[in-house]
């Protein structure tokens, strides 16, 4: 199984291009205000979110990130499966994990990001 070329976190509403190489939304639920036709992606792993409970309590309160990626980062180390899926089929190309989250620095892609780097 080959790495990502490269790996990059991009929001949803933002255009995509031809560099995302392989476009994955990351998010728990459907991002707000964007038909499923008019988003440019190659698959939804919901199951690559955090849980519910996780979500909830983070909030996207800068001031828990750091307790937020320990513990996301300890519920991806449960899910290698999805995330060996993942990685075969982005096959070496560049990865482009998609979110809705307003903070560009504390989201659940960029939590997804340093534990696949």
């Amino acid at each position: 199984m080959k790495q990502p070329e490269s790996i990059q976190c991009k929001r949803v509403y933002e255009e995509p291009a031809r560099s995302d190489g392989y476009r994955v939304l990351v998010d728990g639920m459907w991002p707000r205000g964007i038909k499923k036709e008019a988003l440019k992606l190659d698959e939804w792993r919901k199951e690559l979110a955090p849980s519910a409970e996780l979500r909830k309590w983070f909030g996207h309160d800068p001031q828990r990130w750091a307790a937020f990626y320990q513990k996301f980062h300890a519920e991806l180390r449960e899910r290698r499966d999805t995330l060996n899926a993942l990685l075969r089929r982005c096959d070496g190309r560049p990865l482009t994990l998609l979110y809705a989250a307003k903070d560009t620095e504390h989201n659940n892609a960029v939590a997804l990001k340093m534990f696949l780097d």
